[in-house]
């Protein structure tokens, strides 16, 4: 586990060690868990160790050792998918076992997930973190029940905004139709970039971190491109 004070790139390698970031309250920790550069997060509230999972995309074991780092121990609260694509959830299963944490996901993704999922997650509910929380965001397009989790940190008053395949360092994600890039976009600007500030940092499902201070002068782009 490599300890790390800057957010940005938030480098991990695939099958590497982890990147830890302790901000006092929470401790965020990232691992890349299979050959497409899948992220997995643990967010750990540290006066109570609870831990959430954010993403079990594969890799049983190497997700049970990140459970298993120094750090705050408590019990796992809950395991979030962040969207039904089958490269972020082929360890929920293993997980979900090993754990006994409930499963969460967007509603409209969840009859795809290969667990029950225990809690439909609708924009702007809240998901807890021992007496912490994190805001629920619906993100339409990528798939239709895409959700990403906004942590605030009332020290600094970072936002941390864990993405999925929604954005991304360059733009947002993959969509097949010309009305869910659209859909995509329009959720990204208004729940998203029209929401937070430049210093909010964007945890993406795959790859490095970037600020939507980095981002925002791109999004006339993005909308002219189609991508």
């Amino acid at each position: 586990m490599n300890t790390s004070a800057a957010f940005v790139p938030g480098h991990a390698e695939p099958g590497g060690p982890s990147i830890a970031w302790d901000l006092g309250v929470v401790q965020i920790r990232k691992a890349s868990v299979s050959e497409q550069d899948n992220n997995a997060y643990l967010l750990t509230e540290t006066s109570s160790g609870a831990h959430l999972l954010i993403d079990a995309a594969d890799d049983a074991d190497r997700l049970c050792a990140l459970l298993a780092e120094p750090g705050p121990a408590g019990e796992v609260a809950a395991i979030v998918t962040t969207h039904q694509h089958w490269d972020h959830h082929r360890a929920l299963p293993a997980l979900v076992e090993h754990t006994g944490a409930p499963a969460l996901a967007g509603a409209d993704d969840a009859a795809a997930l290969p667990v029950p999922v225990h809690r439909h997650l609708r924009h702007g509910d809240r998901v807890r973190l021992g007496a912490q929380h994190l805001d629920v965001i619906g993100l339409r397009g990528h798939t239709p029940g895409s959700v990403a989790l906004a942590w605030t940190d009332t020290s600094s008053g970072v936002v941390h905004l864990f993405t999925g395949d929604s954005l991304f360092p360059g733009g947002v994600g993959r969509t097949t139709s010309e009305e869910d890039f659209d859909s995509l976009l329009t959720d990204v600007q208004t729940r998203i970039f029209d929401v937070y500030d430049d210093d909010a940092v964007v945890h993406p499902g795959h790859g490095d971190n970037t600020t939507l201070g980095a981002e925002r002068p791109e999004l006339d782009h993005w909308r002219e491109r189609r991508w």
